[in-house]
């Protein structure tokens, strides 16, 4: 395609986020000029995309920072939200929003295209209506507004497709809500993307509100049986306890998948309303359907799992990271910030090459494991979804390769130096702020491979974590030293 052939520079905000990964590639391939908007630019070093954009670093509640991204830009993306910021998440999304449509409309900004959740139901949820009104704030200030809203969104990796696949696969028998037999009317990821990126194209500013969906309305019931069927399960067993409150729901959908209780409530809140597109409100005449048609559940749900068997996930619901506790926010080097540093140093010697060894590495965590005292690591991961965090069981988004900013079970990849050093942050809820870090080098024509983890206690309590994990430590990480190299050495073909 020609270099952006409609002249115009696009904004994408949330770019580290599942739904603005996906379109800042999708702007780029119809040759399109665009900068992200985000927090950390280290979150899409990893993107094959990150040298292709102009990248502006910032927090949505600063009107300088939004200043500086919204410059220069027709049209702008907002896809920002805080349902993870606690119980007045649905304030500092109202927040939010009006401040970037005070920014855009001091920039001069043409066009707004925000995306949303179908909230037509008079019982919509305080995430439902958080998002409505996040629209209309951004309306405020007479900048045009295209808001679709959307159904549940079906694609790997998405929040709502792991909830839904994990739920499935776990319990052949489930006592769920009655919300279960309520109708919503899903769309796949390829399809909310289809509209995103045509939307960039209309040649006039629009302002109104559109409901997305696919071609089938059905409950989530039904939603759970067809993907027992296609993935070859027997048929689910779903019993309705009326009792089950939205709370309770998402305690158990936290303890069973890896979705965090935190980000389950507000979507199992959702599924209290009925989710269905209302015709009046239909996009048809702004945007028609793909040529080959809105794909149906089942479609959306082999594609999903088809893109997950092919290792192709390309953005996963958890890249935008978790909030834990205000201290756990700004990462970077204890050391620089004169900080108390406690660290887990192991270094070993070896004559598996260093290639082999990497790896392994680079393989860790998710289905590979982390190389020995799994109950450790499960119960770790459990201790910590007890008490509100992400648990273990994220996993990855590929078996083999890491990228820089992505979830690794209840890491992050801070920093990745192929065959040379990755740097995991812990995401987990801790008393402070802790790494695990590989570094490997060549020594006297043999690999030398340094563990080491490291923490920065928060005060007193900090440091009485550390030290009542100490005997853990001692067990897990020599362990770990070993079976890296073990496992590296078992891989190597044997010589002819």
């Amino acid at each position: 395609m020609s270099s952006n052939p409609t002249g115009r520079k696009f904004l994408v905000s949330g770019a580290s986020g599942y739904v603005g990964g996906r379109l800042v590639r999708a702007l780029l391939d119809d040759g399109l000029s665009v900068r992200v908007f985000l927090r950390d630019s280290a979150k899409i070093q990893g993107q094959p995309w990150a040298l292709q954009v102009e990248v502006v670093e910032g927090n949505a509640n600063n009107i300088a920072d939004l200043n500086s991204a919204l410059e220069g830009i027709h049209t702008a993306y907002y896809l920002l939200h805080s349902i993870n910021l606690g119980p007045n998440f649905d304030k500092i999304e109202a927040t939010m929003a009006r401040n970037f449509a005070t920014a855009a409309k001091a920039q001069g900004v043409q066009q707004i295209i925000y995306l949303g959740g179908i909230a037509n139901d008079e019982k919509r949820s305080k995430h439902l209506a958080s998002r409505a009104r996040a629209g209309h704030e951004l309306a405020s200030q007479g900048v045009p507004v295209i808001e679709l809203r959307a159904g549940i969104v079906i694609g790997s990796g998405s929040a709502s497709f792991e909830m839904l696949r994990h739920l499935t696969h776990r319990l052949p028998v489930m006592t769920t809500p009655k919300w279960v037999t309520n109708r919503t009317q899903p769309i796949a990821i390829r399809d909310v993307l289809w509209y995103l990126r045509n939307c960039a194209v209309i040649e006039t500013p629009v302002n109104r509100i559109f409901d997305i969906g696919g071609p089938e309305v059905l409950t989530y019931a039904d939603m759970m049986q067809k993907f027992a069927k296609i993935s070859g399960l027997r048929r689910r067993w779903i019993i309705k306890i009326p009792v089950l409150t939205p709370k309770l729901s998402s305690l158990w959908i936290g303890l069973v998948t890896p979705v965090p209780t935190a980000l389950a409530k507000p979507l199992v809140g959702s599924l209290i309303s009925e989710v269905v597109a209302d015709p009046a409100k239909s996009i048809d005449s702004l945007v028609p359907p793909p040529p080959e048609g809105l794909l149906d559940v089942e479609k959306a749900i082999r594609l999903a799992l088809s893109n997950i068997s092919d290792n192709s996930v390309e953005t996963r619901w958890s890249d935008a990271g978790i909030a834990t506790a205000p201290w756990q926010k700004a990462q970077g080097d204890p050391e620089w910030a004169g900080e108390t540093v406690l660290s887990d140093f192991r270094e070993i010697t070896t004559d598996v090459p260093l290639a082999e060894i990497w790896k392994e590495i680079e393989g860790i965590g998710g289905e590979h494991g982390w190389f020995g005292a799994g109950w450790l690591w499960w119960s770790r991961g459990l201790i910590d979804r007890a008490v509100g965090g992400v648990g273990i069981r994220r996993g990855r988004r590929d078996p083999n390769y890491l990228r820089v900013g992505e979830s690794l079970d209840f890491w992050r990849v801070e920093e990745l130096e192929k065959e040379r050093k990755l740097r995991l942050y812990a995401e987990m809820i801790l008393p402070g702020k802790a790494w695990l870090e590989f570094r490997l080098d060549q020594l006297d024509g043999k690999t030398h491979l340094v563990q080491e983890a490291t923490f920065a206690p928060r005060g007193l309590g900090g440091q009485i974590y550390w030290y009542l994990v100490l005997p853990f430590h001692s067990s897990i990480f020599p362990t770990m030293l070993r079976n890296i190299v073990k496992s590296a050495e078992k891989k190597i073909p044997p010589r002819t």
